[in-house]
């Protein structure tokens, strides 16, 4: 499945470059999340048969690496157009898929979102990321949000929730969560900005609800709107029906947070959100990873204690460590100057899936570039925050380092999809 030559001349090979770097830096750190000091020496393959081989990350992980190259060259020799034309067909698809997965998965770690087809493990909500995007690209190549039309916002907003709904109803609200980053794909299309300043005013009401004694809080927004008000009289004229209603709305939202936390969240999610806001309320339990995570990357200092010297990540202090935590041990080993080379590699990658979305020729093409660009900017600093502390642990991996085929797979799809739209760009037509 050779690429023409006229075909491959047209890929972006400098986003292809950062995907390679950083696909090889995580399996490195994969390697030495799952190595033991009590493993046999003399080689990585030395006197293992391939089912013992099995039992180990890194191996399963160069397994996950190889697959992806094939899936490269099938994503990169389909016709872009079918990315175009069956978008809705393959959303269709997914949604049965997500319908379904929960009552066929058997339960692991509390959640049933992992299908399970002989030795492989595959977690459907991955792959539904890279599919919405399409979906809605689609959707608003044939739309303009400029004109703030309800019915398109609202088809629009149907798309991008429903996927996320049955994700939570498999018990998988971290996946859940990064749907939520579309909205900077739709905010580039021309979705009014009051939208994001609502549900970032909204967020930081609820957290605010969490930390400040409620009376304060009512009393410090009742005078900040008493103070619009005694500035300007017109404000107080025309908009006072407008003003109370969200006073109201503010008020209920203050003394609702107390209900969603004690009896919408479920304990471990409850627990989650105390440990980030108070790091010491349960050290030995829920704070534990999060804990021996910040000791690790903490014991790192300037340049790390050196590849595979890491006490923290060989003795298996902090659980989950070659996934959702790989992070820490980049820190541990590589120090400040590892983790400063993930990062910068990070905003590389963002930079350049930005450059190639705008110079997209059609909305779908650049809809679905800046979806790419926010779904690994959320995974991106999600993953990093909640192994320093600065956000709750909710279970998502760290693009192309973590460990896992399912996770691979759909960030390798989600960029080179990109890839083998933009290798056509100029054959596109402006809708």
């Amino acid at each position: 499945m050779a690429l023409p030559a006229r075909y491959s001349r047209s890929i972006d090979w400098v986003t292809v470059g950062l995907y390679t770097l950083m696909v090889g830096l995580g399996w490195l750190n994969v390697y030495a999340a799952s190595y033991s000091p009590e493993a046999p020496a003399g080689g990585l393959f030395s006197g293992l048969s391939f089912q013992e081989l099995m039992a180990f990350n890194w191996f399963k992980q160069i397994l996950w690496i190889g697959t992806a190259v094939v899936l490269i060259v099938i994503l990169l020799v389909i016709n872009y157009k079918a990315y175009d034309t069956f978008a809705f067909g393959l959303y269709g698809i997914m949604i049965v898929l997500l319908i379904v997965t929960p009552f066929i998965a058997r339960p692991i770690a509390g959640s049933r979102s992992w299908l399970e087809l002989g030795p492989v493990r595959l977690q459907p909500a991955e792959f539904a990321k890279f599919i919405t995007a399409l979906a809605v690209s689609r959707y608003m190549a044939g739309i303009n949000l400029r004109q703030q039309n309800f019915r398109d916002q609202m088809v629009l907003a149907g798309l991008t929730l429903l996927p996320p709904l049955l994700i939570v109803a498999a018990n998988e609200t971290g996946q859940a969560l990064v749907f939520g980053a579309f909205l900077l794909a739709y905010f580039r299309e021309g979705m009014s900005p009051l939208i994001l300043i609502i549900l970032a005013a909204a967020g930081a009401i609820l957290i605010l609800a969490l930390l400040v004694p409620k009376l304060w809080l009512v009393g410090v927004f009742t005078a900040i709107l008493a103070l619009v008000f005694a500035v300007n009289t017109k404000v107080l004229r025309h908009h006072l029906p407008l003003a109370l209603s969200v006073w109201a709305v503010v008020i209920g939202m203050v003394f609702g947070v107390d209900f969603f936390f004690n009896n919408v969240l479920q304990d471990h999610q409850r627990k989650r959100i105390e440990v980030l806001i108070n790091p010491s309320a349960d050290p030995l339990g829920v704070g534990w990873n999060v804990t021996q995570s910040k000791i690790a990357i903490g014991s790192g200092g300037l340049v790390g204690k050196g590849f595979l010297q890491g006490t923290q990540t060989k003795f298996d202090f902090v659980p989950a460590q070659s996934t959702d935590f790989i992070f820490c041990t980049v820190g541990e080993e590589w120090g400040w100057a590892g983790t400063m080379v993930v990062i910068v590699l990070f905003m590389a990658l963002l930079a350049r899936v930005l450059y190639v979305a705008e110079r997209q020729k059609s909305v779908f093409g650049r809809t679905y570039g800046y979806c790419v660009a926010s779904v690994i900017f959320f995974h991106f600093a999600i993953n990093i925050g909640m192994t320093i502390g600065l956000a709750p642990v909710v279970g998502i991996p760290l693009p192309l380092f973590s460990y896992g085929g399912s996770s691979l797979w759909s960030f390798t799809t989600l960029l080179f999809i990109l890839l083998a739209i933009d290798a056509y760009r100029k054959q596109d037509l402006v809708r």
